[in-house]
């Protein structure tokens, strides 16, 4: 495994570490300024509008696991290509199980991070 695979894996270990803990200022470290997410059926959103989302989740327990299916490197560009399984409950609530396919574009940045810059992600609700 070279260097930026490590990295690049760390960081989706962290992404889904930083979810679970609520830590939203970390979770935006872990994204380039440009990023942009594309959801099923919504606009294309960027980390302005990531931040707002997560704020209105204060009182959402999540837990995740991201398996990583592919993941290329292009010297300060890759893709990855996995699989997400997501659960998000409410305080109070029940549990919404989301799961599904994402496509993932990140790069390596000045200070010699990986970080999100695209996201396709087709997370679905999971039928009980």
């Amino acid at each position: 495994m070279t260097d930026d695979e490590r990295a690049i894996r760390e960081l989706v270990e962290a992404w889904m570490a930083c979810s679970k803990a609520g830590d939203l200022s970390a979770l935006l470290d872990l994204m380039t300024d440009d990023v942009i997410f594309l959801t099923p059926g919504g606009k294309p959103f960027g980390k302005e509008a990531f931040a707002a989302a997560s704020k209105n989740m204060k009182n959402v327990a999540i837990e995740g696991r991201s398996d990583i299916q592919e993941l290329c490197i292009f010297g300060a560009w890759a893709y990855m290509r996995s699989y997400i399984e997501m659960t998000a409950t409410p305080l109070g609530g029940a549990p919404v199980r989301r799961s599904g396919y994402a496509l993932t574009i990140l790069r390596k940045e000045a200070d010699g991070k990986w970080r999100l810059a695209r996201d396709a992600n087709l997370l679905a609700a999971e039928k009980s």
